[in-house]
Parts: structure tokens; sequence; C-alpha cells
């Protein structure tokens, strides 16, 4: 059973922006993506329970949990959240995918503390490169990323659909289980002629997200971020510390445009913001110098809807 969330809805809520450490107006890291019915959330820092408050969102929309690696401020939310997911009593099982190699530090957040666990939380750890969970509509993959531990970035990727005309349907006397034969073989013969699908309905074009924290600009960030309406990307650094964000394993504004400009990205969220610096506003100027698509700096808070669906509505689909 799964929760149920506004139809249609498609948006990243921002639970925390800030790198390494927390600041007075910025919170560790936390991204929570409604997809339908779906409640992706991504790398929850400390404090990921009480922005999840502010944001009016709660654990029992969360389906799936994806975290890049076990730095601190991408998983420490880990275990209050487990707790909270057992006292809320949420009924459906959360997936975790986590890199293999952080086993231990798993099982120490699932169980930081003493509580009566009654949670349905299954561990999915990413052994390497590769679709990581396959739906009906959905399928999720993972990339390595190079950052100085185990890291991996998220893409989530909608099956491409069709839009079937009941009115183009009705006139050509396709009716019943005579639709599904359709859609399945591409064609199908009725009075003597072949109505092609192309005539009875519209191509869909299927969404797609990637999540790209932690790491040097490397070919595998590009890969996730083929073709994405919306990347989420760190940029922990201005082009002036680019040495300093090479060191750390870290991408600055500029490399996270770059990025988006060689994946042919819809619509680029910079966030993972170094403490160091006030205004992200240098941040978007820097990646609208290679990126010529949409670019906005978030901050704790903030909705960013998924562009709406490329030459098409923005609703379901009502053929896959």
């Amino acid at each position: 059973m799964r929760p149920t969330l506004c139809m249609s809805a498609r948006e990243l809520i921002v639970l925390g922006t800030s790198s390494q450490v927390p600041t007075r107006y910025r919170n560790h890291n936390g991204y929570l993506l409604r997809w339908d019915d779906e409640g992706l959330l991504f790398d929850p820092g400390e404090g990921s329970q009480r922005q999840m408050i502010f944001a009016d969102v709660t654990v029992t929309q969360v389906t799936r949990i994806l975290v890049t690696h076990f730095h601190g401020d991408h998983c420490l939310g880990l275990a209050g959240l487990s707790q909270r997911i057992s006292l809320d009593r949420v009924p459906h099982e959360i997936d975790v995918h986590y890199p293999a190699s952080g086993q231990l530090y798993f099982e120490r957040l699932r169980h930081a503390s003493i509580y009566h666990d009654v949670s349905r939380i299954a561990a999915r750890p990413v052994r390497g490169d590769g679709v990581i969970h396959k739906s009906g509509k959905l399928q999720l993959s993972a990339r390595r990323l190079d950052h100085g531990v185990e890291t991996y970035g998220y893409r989530l990727a909608e099956h491409d659909g069709r839009t079937m005309l009941p009115e183009k349907l009705a006139a050509a006397g396709i009716v019943g289980p005579q639709i599904k034969e359709l859609i399945q073989r591409g064609s199908f013969e009725v009075g003597g002629r072949v109505v092609r699908l192309d005539e009875v309905s519209l191509f869909k074009p299927g969404q797609s997200f990637a999540f790209v924290m932690d790491t040097r600009l490397c070919d595998n960030a590009i890969e996730l971020a083929k073709g994405v309406d919306l990347l989420v990307c760190e940029s922990t650094y201005l082009s002036s510390e680019e040495r300093e964000a090479r060191e750390h394993g870290h991408m600055t504004a500029r490399q996270a445009g770059i990025v988006a400009a060689e994946a042919g990205v819809r619509k680029l969220v910079l966030t993972h913001f170094s403490q160091r610096y006030g205004s992200t506003r240098p941040f978007v100027d820097e990646a609208r110098a290679v990126f010529d698509g949409e670019v906005v700096a978030v901050r704790d808070g903030d909705r960013v809807p998924v562009p709406k669906r490329a030459g098409a509505d923005d609703g379901p689909n009502e053929a896959a």
C-alpha cells in the first residue's frame, strides 16, 4: 500500500542545502522528490525530520530513501527518520538504497538508540553501476561518482507511454481488449483495415530526474544527467576555489553548469553550498555562463516543480 499524494504532483521539496555543517539559514542536506504516488527522499542529513515538519510533509509520504554516501551531512538524519517511521507506524515498506561499502554505517544509523522497531525498512545496498529498481512506470539507476569515499548518483526515468484518443479509437472501431492488443502490437486490423497506434494515440515521452552529489566533474555525472528534465547538482564552491574543490572531491557552480550543458538538461538546481558563502547569486551567474537552460540556486524550504513534459500535457500516462 502506497501513501496518497496529490495527483500528478511532481516537485522537489528542498529540506536542506548546506555542505558539511549547517548554518543559521541552511540545514544539512535533504531533498524529497514527489513523483505522483512516490516520495523519494535523497540524502537525509541531520535535522531532516524537523525540516520535513516545516515543509508540511510526513514520513508516511516517503516510499524510498536514497543515500549517495555516508558522510554525515548526507546520512545522519536516517537515525531519527528510522525511529519516526516506526513511531508513526508507516504502513508500507520503505526501500533504502545506499553504497554497499557503508553497510556498517547503515546498520548503526538504523539502530542508533533504543526504540521499539516496528518499521518496514528494506535495505537495498548498491554494489555497482546499473538499474537498482524497475516497475511498470519507473526505472531507477545508479552510477558511481568521484568523491573521497564510495559515492553513487541516482537517476529516475519514467517509461515512455501513450495517451489514447477515445474519439479516434471509436472512429476506427477499436474497443475493449482490442485497445490493449493495439498497444502491444503497434497495429490492429479491424473491418479489413489496418489501424496503426500512431493514428489513435499521442506519444508521451517519459520524464526524468537526476541527483548528483559530492563528486568531482566526471563522465558518470554527465551520464546520469543525460537529457533529464530536472538535475539536482552539488555546487559546493565557486571557480575561485576550483583547486580546493578538486582536492575535496567536489564541483564548482561552473562545473555543475558544464554537466548540465553537456548532458542536455532542461532545468538545473544548484545546492550543497559551502558555509563560507553568503549569497548564491554568483553560483547562478557561473552556471549560466556555460549553460543556457534554466538555473536555480535553492534555499531551504523551496519547492521546485519538475518542468512540464516536453511536447505533451503533464498528466499521468493513460497507457504505457
